[in-house]
């Protein structure tokens, strides 16, 4: 097929700012994310498929979650790629991130983009290249897209109506295979034997119709809510952090319910509430889950985290006497191991999460339904399972701080971190320095603390981690005083 006759030419003041960070490229919806900056990138992502050899003749998916134009955006990336001539596939309405990850493996496609922001707040958008390992776009990829960018003096466009007269766009409907490879994974013959309720939560998001269905099909006894689109996603960011679904625990609570699931915006994330409605981190779930896999699934592979995880995980997989690997924050060095090597499970504090032979990409609702097989076999509350659990591994608390500086403070921040020498983090003696993605400090008795430069929000994450909530504290205080202090 010949490539559209049409081209635009473009503002281009605004290429410079255009910048992948951790997951993509994101901005505020009509200050940098416009309809011509999606036009820019798009023929970028273009120049860079056509590039390849081996993606010649290979169709793109496109699509994006409920934000506020999200359809709208990824039908402009379909114009010009069909422009491009580059078939594309376009989701039939908001799509979860890791199904789209799933088509693209599944259909061999040369790739996707999804318009998506995670869990950024409402007047955020994103737009997320995903190459055909089905992971998200490494650094060397997303570097020769900003170059191809700066490179794009015009754009090839295929109006939407002749393209799909064209056969180079084509609507499908992506959840059906997602949802039966689903259930060859889950045990749902477990999950329907519960007795309780299951309080369902996709946040107004791109998680309904999948989560709540799949439990639906399956016999499973639940309570949805908030399982309409709102782009303002109930006047909260689409993150199901506790602070976000106070709703949600007093749903679980008021239902007498066994566990709430939630997924954020895209459903990549997931959030998890025990049937007393305490919220349960992620660095609590990931060394329960490959606790509770060991014991079930028959699976080999290596145990792959972030830096930015809990150690928890580490001591779990030395239990069992399996190799772990640490990362740079970001799901895209998980899902890179992925195409390398088996992994047995592959998770960051931030609620992103993968397993065995699935797909090189966090999936929320995954995570959700193994979250509840796990209760619904050991017949056992969450924290009862973790309370078990950590007779074995011993105690680990772990918190997590966001904090906004100037332009000029991050600067001066970023110097500190890169002239400091110091034995001590304030009164804690340093055992080792990791830079993998920041600055992590090994303190002493297996405490630790963390500073690292967040790659999707203008902000500073301070991690820490140690055996007991006064040492946490403490850490975090004197790891807040260390970045505020110039």
């Amino acid at each position: 097929m010949k490539e559209g006759k049409v081209k635009e030419d473009l503002k281009t003041e605004g290429k410079n700012k255009i910048k992948f960070g951790t997951s993509g490229w994101r901005g505020i919806i009509s200050d940098d994310f416009t309809f011509d900056n999606v036009k820019l990138v798009t023929q970028a992502i273009a120049d860079f498929i056509k590039s390849s050899k081996k993606e010649k003749g290979k169709p793109v998916i496109i699509g994006g979650d409920a934000r506020f134009l999200s359809e709208k955006f990824a039908e402009v990336a379909a114009e010009v790629m069909a422009g491009n001539g580059i078939e594309v596939l376009l989701c039939n309405r908001d799509t979860p991130t890791p199904v789209i990850s799933f088509e693209i493996i599944r259909r061999k496609a040369a790739g996707a983009i999804n318009f998506t922001a995670s869990h950024n707040p409402p007047e955020y958008n994103g737009l997320k290249f995903s190459p055909s390992w089905g992971g998200p776009a490494t650094p060397a990829e997303t570097d020769v897209i900003e170059k191809n960018i700066q490179k794009v003096k015009v754009v090839k466009v295929m109006p939407k109506n002749d393209a799909l007269k064209r056969g180079m766009i084509k609507y499908f409907e992506p959840s059906t295979y997602y949802l039966k490879k689903l259930k060859e994974i889950i045990d749902f013959k477990i999950i329907k034997k519960l007795k309780s309720k299951i309080v369902v939560n996709p946040l107004y998001a791109t998680g309904r119709g999948y989560l709540d269905k799949i439990l639906k099909d399956e016999g499973v006894k639940i309570k949805v809510i908030n399982d309409y689109r709102d782009v303002l996603f109930g006047g909260y960011p689409p993150e199901p952090a506790e602070k976000n679904i106070k709703d949600m625990i007093d749903t679980v609570k008021k239902e007498k319910a066994i566990i709430g699931i939630a997924t954020d915006g895209d459903a990549d994330r997931y959030g998890i509430i025990d049937s007393d409605g305490s919220y349960i981190q992620a660095n609590q779930i990931l060394p329960l889950l490959l606790d509770y896999i060991m014991k079930t699934r028959k699976w080999n592979g290596v145990v792959v985290r972030s830096v930015a995880t809990s150690h928890m995980l580490d001591k779990v997989a030395e239990l069992y006497g399996l190799k772990l690997i640490e990362t740079p924050v970001g799901f895209k060095y998980i899902g890179e191991i992925m195409t390398k090597e088996d992994i047995i499970i592959g998770g960051e504090e931030s609620n992103g999460l993968t397993v065995h032979r699935h797909i090189p990409e966090k999936d929320g609702i995954l995570a959700c339904l193994l979250v509840v097989e796990m209760v619904a076999r050991e017949k056992k509350s969450i924290k009862e399972l973790l309370f078990d659990l950590q007779k074995k591994t011993g105690r680990f608390i772990t918190k997590r701080e966001n904090i906004k500086l100037t332009e000029i403070g991050k600067i001066k921040l970023q110097e500190k971190l890169k002239n400091f020498n110091g034995k001590k983090f304030g009164v804690f003696n340093i055992e080792k320095l990791i830079t993998v993605d920041g600055y992590k400090f090994i303190l002493e008795n297996g405490n630790w603390v963390m500073i690292r430069f967040s790659g999707t929000e203008p902000i500073i994450r301070l991690y820490a981690e140690a055996k007991d909530e006064t040492i946490l504290d403490q850490i975090i205080k004197q790891g807040k005083e260390f970045i505020l202090e110039n």
